[in-house]
């Protein structure tokens, strides 16, 4: 069976929450969808509730679990979802968040109309752990983009102007296998590193101001680690690890006219990692070294072109003495209150 949607959901370790958000998938007033469910091998009953709703919900028929040889991780997980699904579009949710009623019909009807290669949505976060408080996460004003390289621009203009998260928005399938889009096998920031490059793939874009997403931010559950008080370095390491990559695709849009300003984003993005490690550094096991945070900091392209740019500054950090490069970047953090 074709649908023109697919909702790809990994699940892993979720039983507490994955009923309210499979019953918010399910509830969606857009009729051609198909469930995908990717089972990345937990050991709670997760995918028994999803096979409960499989086997009794009107919609059960549209559900399909397909199933990780082992448990593989949430990038692994989205590639199988790409792989397998049957939609023209694909979006991908997480198991313990929820929808809005009609997420995907209003992405849809801006999709066909203009055509789009991808769709975003505007999305909030719900405090659980502050009485179900609702704070916009991610909020965008209505624009539609139609010409080559006009929403890169844009997207790469400012540091913060789209999600990172690979959540809530809808994109044609083809995207990803014409462009063979992998999301990486790590822990941690697996979706950055797409969703940073996404927009070099796309041509026609439109963003959304309906909140379409609802993010559910539960106590003891955060994600980033400068939250808690012992931080294993690995976790770290695999966050650069991450940024490392989208520094090493830089070469693919070199002659593009937001080259400039991608990369500036990419360090930026160094630049508030270790600044958060230097905030951190007494939680940190075992500890970064200056040479690390120093090398961290360098981009591979030529000087004499880093030279030409506004905030040459900034790449000069990887250029420095390991302990002078430290000692600027707790300068400028303690500056800009990130130390």
């Amino acid at each position: 069976m074709e649908y023109e949607v697919t909702i790809g959901m990994p699940v892993y370790q979720v039983e507490k929450y994955i009923r309210e958000s499979l019953e918010s998938a399910l509830s969606q007033t857009f009729s051609s969808i198909e469930y995908l469910i990717c089972d990345d091998c937990g050991t709670d009953s997760s995918i028994a509730i999803v096979r409960e709703y499989q086997a009794n919900h009107s919609r059960g028929k549209n559900i399909r679990i397909v199933r990780q040889p082992h448990n593989m991780g949430l990038g692994c997980a989205r590639n199988r979802l790409i792989a397998e699904a049957k939609g023209r579009y694909i979006y991908f949710m997480d198991s313990d968040d929820i929808l809005a009623l009609n997420t995907i019909e209003c992405m849809y009807e801006q999709a066909k109309k203009h055509d789009a290669d991808i769709v975003y949505g505007s999305m909030e976060k719900v405090l659980l752990y502050d009485q179900g408080r609702h704070v916009p996460n991610t909020k965008y004003s209505y624009k539609v983009f139609l010409h080559e390289d006009e929403f890169a621009s844009w997207a790469y203009e400012k540091y913060d102007r789209i999600q990172a998260s690979t959540c809530n928005f809808l994109i044609k399938v083809d995207i990803y296998k014409k462009n063979n889009i992998q999301y990486k096998p790590i822990n941690y920031w697996e979706d950055f590193t797409t969703t940073m490059d996404l927009p070099t793939y796309v041509t026609r874009v439109v963003m959304l101001p309906n909140v379409t997403y609802y993010y559910m931010c539960r106590e003891g559950t955060l994600s980033n680690y400068q939250e808690r008080e012992h931080i294993q370095k690995e976790e770290i390491l695999q966050t650069m690890r991450a940024v490392t990559m989208i520094k090493e695709n830089s070469e693919r849009v070199r002659n593009k006219p937001y080259f400039a300003n991608r990369m500036l984003k990419v360090m930026m993005t160094c630049f508030y990692v270790c600044c958060t490690i230097l905030r951190n550094r007494r939680n940190i096991t075992p500890s970064f070294n200056n040479r690390e945070l120093r090398d961290f900091m360098k981009y591979p392209v030529a000087w004499s072109y880093v030279c030409t740019l506004r905030h040459a500054p900034l790449f000069l950090l990887g250029k420095l003495p390991s302990y002078v490069s430290v000692w600027q970047m707790y300068i400028m953090g303690k500056a800009k209150h990130l130390v």
